[in-house]
Parts: C-alpha cells; structure tokens; sequence
C-alpha cells in the first residue's frame, strides 16, 4: 500500500477511535464531520438555530413535567415547552441506553445539521437545540394537532375526511419533493424514515414532515448510496434497499406509497395484532388497489361517505400502488406524485361541488 494511503487510514482509524472513546465531546454545529458521508457538505445556512442550557431546557419543561409530556419515541421523549421569549415548542430530550448514545449522538448532529440548511413550509422548523455536557435536545416548532397516524387511528377524536387526508397527502409530497431537488443545499436528501408518525400537523392540519435523524445527503453526482446497513423502519421499507442495500430517492417513494395506503384505509402500516398474513399492510392491500369492486373493501369506513367520490378513491389508490412497487425504477417521482394528487383534489371536488379555496394547489 503507498505510503499516502497508509497515513491517511492510520490518521482515520486514530481519529474513529477518539470519537468512539469520547462520542460526546461537543464540537459547534460547524465542525461536525460525519463519517459516512463522504460529500462535501455545503456551509450556505438559510436561517440559524438557537442555543439553549440544561437550565433553559428545565424551565420550558417545568423539570419535565409529566403535564408537558407529548410523546415518546426510539429517540426520547418530547415535551411542549414555553421558553423565556414565551414562544411555545415542543423540546424533544435524548434518553438512550449507554449501548445507544453514539448512535443518538449521531442523529441528534445530523438532524441539526440538516434542519439548519433546509426552509420549507412542509418541513418542521429547528427552532434551536441544547448540548450541555451529555444532555442533548432539540428543540422545534409546536405542531398542537400531533402527527397524522394518532388521527387515523383514533387517538386523537377528530376523524379526518377525504379532502383534509388529500391536502396531508399533497403537504407531505411537498416536502419530500423539497428535499430531492437538492435547491437549497446543492445535494438531494433521502429522509431514509418518512412514515405517518413523522408526518406533523399545525392547527390548520399543514403536513410538516419530521425526524431527520437517518436523513443521508447523497453522494454528487449519484443517484444512488450503496451501504450494507438498512435504516428506516419495519413496514416502511423500500424493499429494494432491504434486499440489495441501494438506497435511491425512490426509498422514500416506497415508504410515501404505504402513507397513502395508511391515509386511504386507516390501518397501521404494521399492525401485529392481525393474523401473520394480515400484519403487513402493503401485502394486505396492494391487490385489491386496481380493482374498483374490491376498493370499496379498503376504504376507511370512518371517512363519511359524503366526502369522497370513487373515482378519486380510484385514482389515490392506484398512485398509492406504483408509489409501492418492488421495483424503484417503476415508481413516479415526488414531482409527479405532486401533480396527480392536485389532479385528484380538483376530481373529487369537482364532482361533490366543493369550493377550492382550501386548497393551495400551486
């Protein structure tokens, strides 16, 4: 091996060994190189983050409080929170196991890093975050209607109607579309973990898609990131980049196609508490998606019946079944998935005589 080479990769081995003896030495967000990413990272920001204390963190969340609790993920929990400015947020603390927390550590810079580039009105906002010793939280926007799965499966009481899950499917579409074009960073972004849970709703139910801690910029000039480790979620996954560890724009294509099946159905993506052919809701439901007499089996049955026409059921499903596709060279774009559903928005109105002036289609 040259000389060159073989400096380089000691130089490399020395620097992997410090981080993982020390993975919470903080660096500002600048600094922050990330080792599976070999592109350059672009250094433009569109808007910059705040940086709060542990102190700061503790008064927005009144020591945090059961009362201010919103949730729990694989990440930590999430907390509403009130900070000195009075603005209300929602403060997401890492809790993980020691065996995890160069891990989080790892989606906890990605997810600033990337967020702190990005503006887009279907993307949650960072409002800041907090690196205070080994403490780590994120702090964001305050969405009060939740994420849309807790909608569609009844926890929250409002049931959403046909024209409401339409502009959530369009939102979400939106942003996913945002973050393949590569027009703010010069790199597209895979999200590598779009599902319903992170997709967020604002008071005037405006889809803001969430959780960017498995994002990858991929590599300039390709189209396509090869790794032999699979992130993402059961139920969601590209079963293309499962089998073959090629992960493409088109990975989050797939996991868009089963969020329509979620949208157009009510069911989980994955629900364990069906029958083993029955858990996976993409294998339950794909070959009844191009037939319109077998349809009318799958539709939500607390959507109100006034609310829909056939046709647009027909049309959502049948993008819904390309978006799923085992091949991802058979799947449309985000831009495409776009102009189909505004065409299924017009659709469906036309034909129940509803106004548009909900709708923001362009």
């Amino acid at each position: 091996m040259p000389f060159g080479l073989v400096s380089a990769w000691n130089k490399r081995r020395r620097s992997k060994s410090q981080d993982q003896a020390d993975p919470w030495v903080y660096k500002p967000v600048e600094f922050w190189q990330l080792e599976e990413d070999q592109t350059p990272q672009p250094t433009k920001r569109l808007h910059g983050s705040s940086v709060y204390t542990l102190k700061e963190m503790e008064e927005a969340t009144c020591s945090f409080s059961d009362d201010n609790l919103l949730g729990k993920g694989g990440f930590g929990r999430v907390y509403r929170g009130t900070l000195r400015s009075g603005e209300v947020v929602a403060i997401k603390k890492m809790e993980l196991p020691p065996f995890k927390e160069a891990e989080g550590e790892r989606e906890f810079r990605v997810e600033v890093d990337i967020l702190s580039r990005l503006d887009h009105p279907n993307l949650v906002s960072l409002i800041g975050y907090c690196a205070d010793g080994k403490h780590r939280f994120l702090v964001y926007e305050y969405l009060p209607n939740g994420n849309l799965q807790d909608h569609l499966n009844g926890i929250r009481e409002a049931k959403m109607h046909w024209p409401l899950r339409l502009k959530v499917a369009l939102g979400a579409a939106r942003g996913l579309a945002y973050l393949h074009s590569s027009s703010s960073v010069g790199i597209p972004i895979v999200h590598r973990d779009f599902k319903s849970t992170n997709v967020l709703l604002s008071e005037k139910f405006e889809a803001k898609i969430s959780d960017f801690g498995l994002a990858k910029l991929m590599p300039e000039g390709q189209e396509t990131f090869v790794t032999a480790r699979v992130l993402g979620t059961f139920g969601y996954f590209d079963p293309e980049y499962t089998s073959t560890g090629k992960l493409t724009l088109q990975s989050d294509v797939y996991a868009f196609g089963v969020v329509l099946l979620e949208l157009l159905t009510g069911r989980r993506a994955v629900d364990l508490n069906q029958g083993p052919m029955d858990q996976n809701l993409v294998l339950q439901v794909k070959h009844l998606l191009n037939d319109k007499k077998k349809l009318r089996k799958v539709i939500d049955p607390d959507m109100r019946r006034t609310s829909y026409t056939m046709d647009s059921i027909a049309m959502f499903a049948n993008l819904a079944s390309r978006c799923v596709r085992g091949e991802s060279t058979e799947r449309p774009s985000m831009v495409e998935c776009i102009k189909e559903l505004q065409l299924i928005i017009i659709t469906n109105s036309k034909s129940l005589g509803m106004g548009m002036h909900s709708f923001k289609l362009m």
